[in-house]
């Protein structure tokens, strides 16, 4: 029980979860099977190591965080820590077997770090001894991460990698009226691809344009229309 809580306190030495990265809210589109196989592993089932690539903007970062948010309900210790964040230090990594689920994300930023590449490829191995879960999202699959630790490059190909692909028109407005049901909110279809047609189209600026929308709508009392879309976006 004790591994358990040491678990559950360091996971605010990594980047706070966003409560609303969870896999309920992720849209898949062509990415189910990507999906399905995060929840195996927050529910400690399946594979052992899996590693998720893909452009920015195409849900690496939810799945990972969502993947925290299963594990945690189910009373199983997760981590998740960006390698982008300025505030991740080498230290962090220490310890991290004894969680049931480390989620480690962007893990390009660090290529070419040699103290960086080495303590992670430790970190493969003690979780790995541990029969505990290992979760990675980079930008590119692991053989074209600028890696220099060989040995490290050939450990991220031993799980099973998904590329995540970007959702289509169709697949962002059925992602879009997914988040606004998820917030009490109607959202037209005509709306939706305004929005979408209009805005940055990568997941999490539309859900923050969402958000925004949401917000304004409840302060002026009016449904969503492209008129008032227009007035609050200045569009």
């Amino acid at each position: 029980m004790a591994e358990k809580d040491l678990g559950a306190q360091q996971l605010p030495l990594g980047v706070s979860l966003r409560d609303d990265c969870t896999l309920e809210t992720y849209y898949p589109g062509d990415n189910e099977q990507a999906l399905n196989s995060v929840k195996q592993m927050a529910l400690g089932l399946g594979e052992a190591f899996i590693f998720l690539w893909g452009r920015e903007g195409v849900g690496r970062t939810h799945l990972l965080q969502g993947a925290c948010h299963y594990a945690n309900r189910l009373n199983r210790t997760a981590f998740y820590l960006s390698l982008a964040n300025p505030k991740a230090h080498i230290k962090m990594l220490d310890d991290l077997e004894r969680i049931d689920l480390i989620c480690i994300d962007d893990i390009h930023a660090k290529c070419g770090d040699p103290k960086w590449e080495e303590a992670l490829f430790y970190l493969f191995n003690r979780v790995r001894a541990a029969k505990h879960r290992l979760l990675m999202a980079a930008d590119v699959a692991p053989k074209s991460l600028a890696i220099h630790l060989a040995d490290l490059q050939s450990r991220l190909t031993w799980g099973i990698t998904y590329q995540l692909h970007p959702l289509d028109d169709e697949q962002l407005l059925a992602a879009l009226q997914l988040r606004a049901k998820q917030r009490g909110l109607d959202l037209p279809r005509e709306v939706g691809l305004f929005l979408i047609r209009r805005c940055v189209r990568t997941m999490p600026q539309l859900y923050e344009t969402l958000a925004s929308l949401d917000k304004a709508s409840l302060v002026a009392q009016r449904r969503l229309t492209i008129p008032f879309v227009k007035e609050v976006l200045s569009l």
